[in-house]
């Protein structure tokens, strides 16, 4: 079984428990639509959006996300990405795929992070030197602290996994803004 494939379905069974683990705690509630509401009153859902364009240079990304809240200290989550890069008379690249966070709040201002990110990336370079392919599943393991205001939190993050002759990132230590609601 391949990475992405282990890790969908990593997501459908904690989707699964942490539903199910919600509907015997409102077990005593006397309507389903109570219990849904106390569940997705603990869901909170942000992401990013990341565009840079100049001197033939186009980088547009998409990022959604959720996260569940068991408390105030502890919060999971899952997201998407999804990326266009081109280099005008160079490269092309379409990147993809899905990440787990796991966040902590020892303090209100302090977050701590632990993310796996899975992603497919798709390159055709394309120059004077000819075509030619280079597609691979890159993997990546985010141990990050932030600071946190609310629903905004400022980082910084390092891969553990980072290789430098096939990786997304150029460095492994990456800075990171969060934004949940």
């Amino acid at each position: 079984m391949n990475r992405f494939k282990k890790l969908s379905l990593l997501f459908v069974l904690l989707v699964a428990v942490l539903y199910n683990e919600n509907t015997f705690a409102q077990a005593d509630t006397t309507s389903t639509h109570q219990t849904k509401s106390a569940f997705w009153s603990k869901v909170r859902f942000g992401g990013g959006f990341g565009l840079a364009i100049g001197n033939n240079y186009t980088d547009v990304m998409l990022a959604p996300g959720a996260i569940y809240d068991f408390n105030k200290y502890i919060s999971l989550g899952f997201g998407l990405q999804g990326s266009y890069v081109k280099q005008k008379n160079f490269f092309e690249s379409y990147i993809y795929g899905a990440s787990m966070i796991v966040l902590g709040n020892p303090i209100p201002e302090v977050q701590l992070s632990a993310e796996l990110e899975q992603l497919r990336v798709n390159t055709t370079y394309d120059n004077n030197l000819g075509s030619f392919k280079d597609n691979f599943w890159n993997t990546g393991l985010f141990l990050g602290a932030g600071y946190q205001n609310n629903n905004v939190t400022v980082g910084l993050r390092y891969n553990v996994l980072h290789n430098n002759n096939k990786n997304v990132y150029s460095e492994a230590w990456m800075p990171f803004v969060r934004v949940y609601f």
